[in-house]
This record gives structure tokens, C-alpha cells and sequence, in this order.
């Protein structure tokens, strides 16, 4: 047996006898039903799978194909982990796992994944430049969730913000009657205005 297949079989089980029915309804019904949960609390999901995050960082190692396993299952809880494995692990993720990313933020999506995703890349442009003309390009896709992470990719980058590139994002999505998209761009707007808001101000009367 495989080390991945080892923690994937251990991190189920573990999963699976803390399942709680009553809180995974609860927990599916505040998704509007888009996915499965097995109803564990997020402090004590994130106990079952912090030893495999700290092995991994200690080995310098992303384990893809345990990513890959995590993604396929129905069950929300999975997804977290592998967005929660990534950002733990984000420094070491390089330019060439985008195809490997790719896959993640094309499926099993929804606000609450996508908007830990976009740290990811938000690490990848800040380390690789050319990378912002792939975020023009997620800006004018036709799934939202991409346009939404374009949006959002810089929201940490405070004083190092492209200025220039936010406001072609932006632009590029003026026109959305998408609810996630629109949100998406107030916020985006309003955690720059901590950083400034003189450009917020000028921006937005433009």
C-alpha cells in the first residue's frame, strides 16, 4: 500500500466516524445543496489531515495524486482539505502545476473553494509576472468562478497591488449580472481602499 493510498484510507475513516447527519444537512443547505457533507466542524476537520499537511511540508512535497483522490469524493469535506493542503503548501507550488491546478478551479466549485484557490494564484503571479496576462485572460472566461478568482487573486497584496491590472479586471467584468461576480468586485474594491483608497475613490468615479 502506497503512502497516499495509506492517508487517503486513513483521513476516510477518520471522516466517516465523525460524520454528524444532522449538521451535514445544516452544512449542504447553507451550499444550496451543491454538495455532500459528512457534517464535521471546520477546527476539528482540519485536526484529522494536520499531520499529513505537516509531513508534507517537512518532505517538501506536494502529493497531486492524493490531491487528485481528495477531489474526486462527494463529500465537501474533501475539498476543503486539498484547498487547506495547497495554502499550507503554496510556496512551494510553481509555474508548472498549473495544469494541475487547472483542474481544481474548473470543477466541484462554489464560493467557499474558489475563494481559497485564488491565494494560490495570487502566490504564482506575485512569483511569476508573466502570469497576469493569464489572469486577463480568466477575467473574460465564460465560467464565473474563474472570473471571480481573476478578481480576487490580488486581494492580499496590499501595497504591491497592480493598480493597473485590477482595473482591467474589473472593467472587463462592469457589465456582469452575475450576483458572485459583482460581490466579488466590491470586495475586491474595498480591501484595496484599506491600502488606497484615494485610487478606490478616483476608480470608481471613473
Amino acid at each position: 500500500m502506497t503512502l497516499t493510498t495509506k492517508q487517503y484510507t486513513r483521513l476516510k475513516e477518520q471522516f466517516e466516524a465523525l460524520a454528524d447527519p444532522v449538521k451535514a444537512i445544516k452544512m449542504s443547505a447553507y451550499m444550496k445543496n451543491h454538495f455532500a457533507f459528512y457534517g464535521i466542524p471546520a477546527p476539528e476537520r482540519r485536526k484529522q489531515y494536520a499531520a499529513i499537511i505537516k509531513d508534507a511540508k517537512k518532505a517538501k512535497h506536494i502529493d497531486w495524486e492524493l490531491l487528485d483522490l481528495a477531489w474526486k469524493q462527494p463529500q465537501r469535506e474533501w475539498h476543503y482539505f486539498v484547498c487547506d493542503y495547497l495554502i499550507r503548501l503554496k510556496a512551494l507550488v510553481t509555474i508548472d502545476d498549473l495544469p494541475k491546478l487547472d483542474h481544481f478551479i474548473r470543477t466541484q466549485q462554489w464560493w467557499d473553494s474558489i475563494d481559497q484557490l485564488d491565494e494560490i494564484y495570487g502566490e504564482l503571479v506575485s512569483r511569476y509576472p508573466e502570469l497576469k496576462q493569464l489572469m486577463l485572460t480568466f477575467s473574460k472566461e465564460p465560467y464565473f468562478w474563474i472570473r471571480r478568482l481573476a478578481i480576487n487573486h490580488q486581494s492580499s497584496f496590499k501595497e504591491n497591488t497592480d493598480t493597473h491590472l485590477l482595473s482591467q479586471i474589473i472593467i472587463a467584468n462592469l457589465r456582469s449580472q452575475e450576483f458572485f461576480i459583482n460581490k466579488a468586485i466590491g470586495w475586491a474594491l474595498r480591501d484595496y481602499s484599506k491600502t488606497n483608497p484615494l485610487w478606490v475613490s478616483d476608480f470608481i468615479v471613473k
